[in-house]
């Protein structure tokens, strides 16, 4: 599933290319057709994402979109005056505008709604590393009350916002911290080091489009070619050697999604 950063790189790309201007809207699929239709022709005005959720408004409407386990949003450019090819697939919602056109497949929503709707989505959620609003508060107060471990908070949408696998697992090693530590545990300073280290993080991944997390002092360690995961400290590199003391990686499954850690760099405590 797309993490947080790739939603924000979306509603960044699509302010860009179509924001201030009509769009024009479809739905080939005929699943959002009556919702394409309301909104067709009407001016991209703001673009918005909160987590995992992408938002675009069209003056009083709201189109929101989750890409959930399989969704895509691609953007496609058009040369030469072009217009957009027939749709290929399944295509939920298509966007042309300007030069460029975006076709959305596989979402888990793709819905409009009015501002309240949209508003009763966000008000469950945790804060977003990625947004300036965020009150990283809400977390801890959320976080001070279970005893669930950190890791699958961590993953809880409602703690935080747009974290995913890749990050829950690297931004636990990174802190040193037992994944299995319950979440009430941990002290305000601990969970202002985590949040500190996920905003960081999550911002290079949307100037970069990949969650890469070694410090400059472990960039050293990888393989020659490099191979997938080697950005990472403990993400899906099951039984290879940690990148620091050499214990081999550990994986297991958490809340049904596959956890990873460094039990000698992430001691039980």
């Amino acid at each position: 599933m797309p993490e947080g950063h790739t939603i924000h790189r979306l509603a960044a790309e699509h302010r860009r290319r179509y924001g201030g201007s009509p769009v024009q809207l479809s739905s080939p699929q005929g699943r959002f057709a009556a919702g394409a239709a309301r909104c067709d022709g009407r001016v991209l005005d703001r673009t918005e994402a909160y987590g995992k959720h992408l938002f675009h408004r069209y003056g009083a409407d709201w189109i929101h979109i989750h890409l959930g386990l399989y969704g895509t949003f691609a953007l496609t450019e058009l040369t030469n005056g072009d217009g957009p090819p027939e749709p290929v697939g399944q295509v939920r919602l298509r966007m042309v505008g300007d030069g460029a056109y975006s076709d959305l497949r596989g979402p888990a929503a793709c819905t409009l709604l009015t501002a309240q709707e949209k508003a009763a989505i966000t008000d469950r959620l945790g804060p977003d590393p990625l947004r300036r609003d965020a009150d990283l508060s809400r977390g801890f107060r959320k976080l001070g009350r279970s005893r669930a471990p950190i890791a699958q908070l961590l993953m809880d949408q409602s703690v935080l916002a747009g974290v995913g696998n890749v990050y829950r697992a690297e931004v636990l090693y990174r802190a040193g911290m037992d994944p299995y530590r319950p979440g009430r545990d941990l002290s305000e300073d601990e969970w202002l080091e985590l949040w500190t280290d996920l905003v960081a993080l999550m911002k290079a991944g949307v100037r970069t489009g990949r969650i890469t997390t070694l410090r400059p002092e472990n960039k050293t360690r990888i393989s020659t070619p490099p191979r997938p995961g080697d950005g990472r400290y403990v993400y899906r590199r099951t039984g290879e050697p940690c990148r620091v003391c050499g214990t081999p990686v550990r994986t297991a499954e958490l809340a049904t999604r596959n956890l990873y850690w460094c039990p000698t760099c992430q001691p039980a405590v």
